[in-house]
């Protein structure tokens, strides 16, 4: 783009046309970076600009991160990234049935630590239940069962503080 000028970063801020005022901040404006005029080899490469720049130019080429660009890991999710741009429409759908299978699984596994809090939850409060109340009705029964974790986690606290079944009917009642 500017052939005159060997650098291969030229900034520009905007300036008002006519009258040569600088418009808005300076943090707003146009860099160009001119890639075929970086010649930096990667043993060269000392800034993080310079690595940056280095891999824009040379992402189509790297199959994985050299040792000195590893060095910034934000550079490898780009890497990954361009190399899931680079593939084929058949690719990318075995990636994402690849990463939603990974998501259902995890979904799966903290679904079961969940039903296993309120399976072991429920089966307390009914271990408590009996032993201040002897037999519990089914109706309470199912009522304690059809509770939510927290709503069961609050009740392993109160229960102490009922004297009778009416009184943990009417805590179920306000639920």
């Amino acid at each position: 783009m500017f052939e005159k000028k060997d650098d291969f970063i030229n900034k520009f801020v905007f300036k008002e046309e006519t009258k040569n005022f600088e418009c808005l901040d300076k943090q707003l404006r146009l860099i160009f970076l001119e890639l075929p005029k970086f010649k930096k080899a990667l043993s060269e490469l000392n800034t993080l600009t310079d690595k940056w720049i280095y891999f824009l130019k040379e992402a189509n080429r790297l199959d994985s991160i050299p040792e000195n660009l590893g060095e910034v890991s934000e550079i490898e999710k780009a890497l990954n990234i361009a190399n899931i741009i680079n593939m084929t429409v058949e690719e990318l759908d075995i990636v994402e049935r690849r990463a939603i299978a990974m998501q259902d699984e995890r979904g799966r596994i903290i679904y079961a630590k969940e039903q296993g809090k309120l399976n072991q939850t429920i089966a307390l409060v009914m271990r408590l239940l009996k032993k201040l109340f002897g037999e519990i009705p089914e109706t309470i029964s199912s009522q304690i069962k059809d509770l939510l974790l927290s709503d069961l986690e609050n009740l392993t606290e109160e229960i102490l503080d009922f004297n009778s079944l009416e009184d943990l009917e009417s805590w179920l009642e306000e639920r």
